[in-house]
């Protein structure tokens, strides 16, 4: 079973950028998006549902803003389209699809960079949707949680940790907050957990030679309930080309879907 994540920074952009070719060539079970920035209407038909591809879509109620998307090459027992929270949902943030016993969610959990209110929008998201992670933690179902976290969770994953402590995506809070879901709750960083190198980094910022130099930050993961990591044989982060200001992330587990 292969997943992808990918934080497209805009579907159309990264349509023109060759996005979908390469996606293709993948040949991935699951593919899921972050940051559509476009409503489902104003997507192509190759955008709707590429070739062996269903495609499911949670848009933003604002235009170019946001919004959310899955790829599966199996047809979902079931699709959740947002999480039943109106402030979050408008946004579109969340998207499940559900084969057999496994679930497989696209998340674009919201940032803080932009200003305290925002950061305070963060917060309150992270409250709520912990008590929802602990919970589904125990429903006997199995989950694959992709997305951009909008949250490095160590020193190692991003280059100038020094100088990010008080920065949004870094803040102690925020690392805190991984931290539980990790150690308390007993979700796993599939990433991490097979690959402990130094400078692994999915976004990079468009200020300076920040991609040229790798001066990263590692925002995007898969973060999966204990029996599903314990199945993820190879990883991957896509830079060859590139599509967004973040980079696909791909892991490869000894799993069936559904």
């Amino acid at each position: 079973m292969r997943i992808i994540t990918a934080n497209l920074n805009g579907i159309r952009a990264a349509a023109k950028k060759g996005f979908f070719p390469w996606m293709l060539a993948q040949d991935a079970d699951v593919i899921c998006l972050q940051e559509l920035k476009a409503q489902v209407d104003q997507l192509t038909r190759e955008m709707l549902a590429p070739e062996g591809y269903h495609g499911y879509f949670h848009d933003a109620e604002k235009k170019g803003y946001s919004g959310v998307g899955i790829y599966c090459k199996r047809l979902p027992d079931r699709v959740h389209v947002g999480l039943g929270w109106p402030d979050i949902d408008s946004e579109g943030r969340y998207l499940q699809a559900d084969f057999g016993n496994v679930s497989v969610i696209s998340l674009y959990l919201p940032s803080g960079s932009s200003g305290e209110e925002r950061q305070q929008f963060k917060y309150e998201f992270m409250n709520r949707f912990m008590i929802f992670l602990q919970a589904q933690r125990h429903d006997g179902r199995e989950y694959i949680v992709c997305g951009d976290w909008n949250i490095a969770h160590k020193e190692i994953d991003l280059k100038n940790w020094k100088s990010n402590q008080k920065n949004s995506g870094f803040l102690p809070d925020e690392r805190a907050w991984l931290t539980k879901l990790f150690d308390d709750v007993g979700y796993v960083d599939v990433f991490r957990n097979i690959n402990e190198q130094e400078n692994q980094y999915t976004w990079w910022s468009n200020r300076g030679q920040s991609w040229a130099k790798n001066v990263g930050w590692r925002l995007d993961y898969q973060i999966t309930t204990p029996e599903i990591a314990k199945t993820a044989k190879a990883e991957s982060i896509y830079k060859d080309e590139r599509f967004s200001d973040h980079a696909p992330l791909i892991i490869d587990y000894d799993y069936e879907l559904g």
